[in-house]
């Protein structure tokens, strides 16, 4: 039986990828990639290396996670070097954790790899701190589109503090999301930025507030990550990366 390395690709640009992900994409017997990573990481693999891709979009996944799981297991039994590749950091998010323990049960050794998560970086490409002395000293990152078959796990009213929010994956409910900060209490003109296709050579970064966001933001293509916080004001000075 193999090692699969459960690798975090980063947030998109390529010279994001870590030193020892590229290490262990250059040794892979086989690259089982989602849709956020960069497809050409795979270029560095080596000759002969097998690419399974298994990416999930909104209401069209390429296999379900109980089937995904299955996969990367079935390649253990029969490569030496299993690298499961995934957008961001596979904690944050990206299921790595249901995948480490379904290998686990199975007796299959596993290493994971950190990638730098989006929730940062895209931000920071954008010009916007999550955070910044005398503006805010903490930040939380939250899922944008939970699971339709549970209950929300997200507890709204802790949401009226200055803490900068990120929310990853969470253009199609952006509507729902600026309406529910505001029920609690965040004012109309709260700053908020969307950031489509980050660190990308084609990213867009779009600034409003929670009364005008949608409007202006609904459009843009994914994946894009959600900004809110006073931080965002600090875009138009740091901006760096689109111009």
């Amino acid at each position: 039986m193999g090692t699969v390395y459960l690798t975090g690709a980063g947030p998109g640009d390529i010279d994001l990828l870590t030193v020892k992900a590229l290490r262990v994409v250059q040794q892979a017997d086989v690259i089982i990639y989602d849709r956020l990573a960069n497809p050409d990481i795979l270029a560095e693999a080596k000759d002969g290396c097998e690419f399974v891709y298994v990416g999930k979009e909104d209401s069209h996944h390429t296999l379900p996670q109980e089937e995904i799981n299955e996969v990367i297991y079935q390649a253990a039994l029969k490569h030496d070097n299993v690298v499961r590749l995934k957008g961001g950091d596979p904690m944050v998010f990206g299921r790595g954790g249901e995948e480490g323990l379904y290998l686990r049960e199975r007796n299959i050794k596993f290493e994971f790899i950190p990638g730098i998560t989006s929730a940062i970086a895209v931000p920071e490409y954008a010009g916007i701190p999550v955070t910044h002395r005398g503006v805010t000293v903490s930040f939380r990152v939250v899922t944008g589109h939970e699971s339709r078959k549970t209950h929300s796990q997200i507890h709204w009213e802790n949401f009226k503090t200055d803490d900068t929010i990120v929310f990853l994956m969470g253009l199609h409910n952006l509507n729902k999301i600026t309406k529910k900060l505001m029920e609690i209490g965040k004012a109309k003109d709260h700053p908020v930025a969307v950031i489509s296709r980050g660190t990308r050579p084609d990213e867009k970064t779009v600034i409003g507030t929670l009364e005008d966001i949608y409007e202006k933001a609904k459009d843009l293509p994914t994946p894009a990550l959600i900004v809110v916080g006073e931080v965002v004001k600090l875009h138009h000075q740091l901006s760096w990366f689109e111009k």
